[in-house]
């Protein structure tokens, strides 16, 4: 078995980071973050109790739509200009199954920092053709981005939400033993 001791980098070629949210109540939008990177320092022979930290540009959120791209990037929401890092940064990374974790940590928006708690699940690890040991995540979770400032509203004239609450975050991370 491979040891996982060690530093692990994500491969953004093998990662994305998503989030979906609710238009109108009726319909998901899906979203995602072009520009990112992460690290993983694991001490022991498995991942319990590594430090994950990462980081997205906010500038690169993508919705495959411009116009609401320009919005999410402006003040109502992210603030690209103003804050164009969000971070994450773990506290504690538990083992909660055979192949689960649960990872807790401090999720940063537009300088508004708040503890969340992820589902990890751990794919496994694999050797790529160039040799390199490569490892997989997926991990979810939900936040409201009310709470980090991102709380622009509007109410259709029956008197609809137009964007929900609570976010829900999907990431599937492949990372590479530096």
């Amino acid at each position: 078995m491979t040891s996982v001791k060690g530093k692990w980098a994500i491969d953004p070629m093998h990662s994305e980071i998503q989030f979906k949210v609710k238009h109108l109540v009726i319909s998901t939008v899906t979203g995602s973050f072009t520009a990112f990177d992460g690290i993983l320092e694991a001490e022991g022979d498995e991942f319990e109790g590594a430090k994950v930290a990462f980081s997205a540009d906010t500038a690169s959120v993508s919705t495959n739509n411009a116009d609401r791209d320009g919005h999410l990037k402006s003040g109502d929401f992210f603030d690209a200009e103003t804050y164009p890092k969000l971070s994450f940064e773990s506290t504690s990374f538990t083992k909660t199954g055979d192949d689960e974790y649960e990872l807790k940590g401090n999720l940063t928006i537009k300088d508004v920092t708040k503890a969340v708690t992820l589902k990890v699940e751990h794919g496994g690890i694999m050797v790529d053709p160039y040799g390199n040991t490569k490892a997989g995540f997926e991990i979810s979770g939900k936040v409201n981005r009310k709470e980090y400032g991102l709380s622009w509203s509007a109410v259709t004239e029956a008197g609809g939400v137009v964007v929900g609450d609570d976010v829900k975050l999907l990431l599937n991370v492949q990372v590479a033993k530096q």
